[in-house]
């Protein structure tokens, strides 16, 4: 058979050939923009010669920071389809933590979005390696940092531009690079390959997963930081569904809005986003006749709001679960699932598996209707993180998530919480130790730790207690403005409890178990 390689670059030829009708559209106030796939697939690759042409080379690692809009999808084909390796950086959080990333990562070059130049200018003034910056959107508002120069893209492709040939280099070539701190407490890298993409891909259009369809037009919401926006940008083209981008705005108005005017048919993001929606519809009124499914992920949901949103815009929901180490897509439930049937987060398709384990990594017994660790594995699940000199997974190939598991006798798998103590919020992880390391400097704080709180839009906010030190007082003002600068705002906790004495377990440390049972259903 023929030697056809599996590179992601074949995701937006195939749309551009076959699918002439089907468009991205990216929101703005001005009005929506619209291209269809054969000019986005043009201009991808005129700016793949135009990267090439400023000194980059296969393995070179660029960095992009920036929302879900058309000039961002065309950044990553131009990238990676010449074999550079495309860094997806998250806005929301602080400089240092981009700053610590960029450095891991050796990015040469910053793709920066529109409102975020005073970010760049922060990074390239604390990253040595990068070399160019490169404005997306239009947005001119960026003076050059000094030591680097700063392009505008469409000066860019209007200066350097040049049709090159994609995919010239090995399947299993690095694509993509995205940090987490999913499973620990400091960020790692996970490096997709085009291969490791590609069977992504294809095993997420399977009809009991995404289910993409020529016909469908998709709302991504789910920003493309996040694990490659669940990989929508390359399952779109691949069977001609048309995109549309919301840009920075994902509130329920906007969303709205684009639902309404683009008829979209399946809409992807945290839940969240479509507790925003269902709020606005609420309060404004509208339908959204053309919505068949919604799809959620991120972080667990509700069985009132998944009830909520089936009943209140007509249409079915599809529960998932994944993480960046899985490329995200892990299970899913199926599109056929009954309106407010018990779906926990569905089953793996082909080409994942999975394993329950006791805490030392032996495999139970039972595989069914028991609680254990779950590990993974797969042709999409990461081997060895970024940088790192031994496997992330164990002799015979599981990685361990992190997650307390149970799977029904249908397949079916249902999360139990955390097998250590990160704390998922609206989709977004926040660590703990770094809040409880700041906080815990203060003179006036005896012990400090922070936990998961219950939330009914955000799945879980921190929660802060604290043990003051004897005789001394704080305001719950004075803790958060400790935290103010030093994390990302919305690491910050929404309350504040003060216990006279912490617990503690056998051990000394403090017992967060048995703060979760007090304070974590709150």
């Amino acid at each position: 058979m023929q030697d056809y390689a599996l590179t992601v670059d074949r995701f937006l030829d195939h749309g551009a050939k076959w699918h002439g009708r089907a468009r991205l559209i990216t929101a703005g106030e001005g009005g929506d923009a619209a291209v269809g796939y054969a000019e986005l697939r043009d201009r991808a690759n005129r700016l793949s010669g135009a990267l090439l042409d400023l000194g980059l080379v296969p393995g070179d690692r660029i960095a992009t920071l920036a929302w879900n809009t058309q000039h961002h999808v065309e950044a990553w084909y131009a990238a990676m389809g010449v074999g550079l390796v495309c860094h997806t950086l998250n806005p929301r959080l602080t400089i240092a933590h981009l700053a610590s990333m960029i450095r891991q990562a050796e990015d040469r070059v910053l793709i920066v979005g529109a409102g975020l130049a005073s970010t760049a200018q922060a990074l390239v003034a604390a990253c040595p390696c990068i070399e160019q910056v490169i404005l997306l959107d239009g947005d001119r508002s960026a003076s050059a940092p000094g030591r680097v120069p700063v392009r505008e893209v469409e000066t860019l492709l209007d200066q350097h531009g040049r049709k090159v040939e994609w995919g010239q280099f090995d399947e299993r070539s690095v694509a993509g690079l995205c940090f987490t701190s999913g499973t620990t407490g400091a960020p790692k890298g996970v490096a997709y390959t085009h291969r490791s993409n590609y069977l992504h891909t294809i095993r997420s259009l399977q009809a009991d997963v995404l289910a993409l369809m020529a016909q469908d037009v998709v709302l991504v919401a789910v920003p493309m930081f996040h694990a490659n926006a669940w990989g929508l940008p390359f399952s779109a083209p691949a069977v001609g569904a048309s995109l549309v981008l919301p840009g920075r705005a994902t509130d329920g108005r906007s969303l709205a809005r684009l639902i309404q005017d683009h008829g979209v048919t399946v809409a992807v993001g945290v839940p969240t986003v479509w507790l925003g929606l269902l709020d606005h519809l609420d309060a404004a009124g509208g339908e959204t006749p053309t919505l068949e499914r919604i799809i959620i992920g991120g972080s667990s949901c509700p069985d009132s709001l998944l009830q909520r949103m089936e009943s209140r815009l007509g249409c079915t929901v599809q529960t998932s679960w994944g993480m960046t180490e899985l490329s995200p897509q892990g299970t899913m439930s199926p599109r056929s699932t009954l309106p407010g049937a018990a779906r926990g987060s569905g089953r793996p398709a082909m080409g994942l598996d999975l394993l329950l384990t006791d805490a030392s990594g032996v495999p139970l017994p039972q595989q069914r209707n028991v609680e254990g660790h779950l590990r993974v594995r797969g042709q999409s699940v990461v081997d060895t993180y970024f940088g790192a000199a031994q496997s992330a997974c164990d002799a015979d190939g599981w990685f361990d998530t992190g997650d307390l598991a149970v799977i029904d006798d249908e397949g079916n798998l249902t999360l139990a919480g955390r097998s250590k103590d990160l704390i998922k919020s609206g989709g977004e992880w926040i660590n703990p130790v770094e809040i409880e390391e700041i906080v815990g400097a203060l003179p006036s704080i005896g012990l400090v730790a922070v936990i998961g709180s219950a939330d009914p839009k955000w799945g879980e906010r921190p929660l802060m207690v604290i043990e003051p030190a004897r005789g001394q007082q704080i305001d719950d003002g004075a803790l958060k403005a400790s935290l103010k600068g030093r994390v990302a705002d919305w690491w910050i906790p929404d309350r504040i409890v003060r216990v006279e004495a912490m617990p503690l377990a056998a051990t000394g440390k403090i017992n967060k178990t048995q703060l979760r049972a007090t304070y974590g259903g709150a």
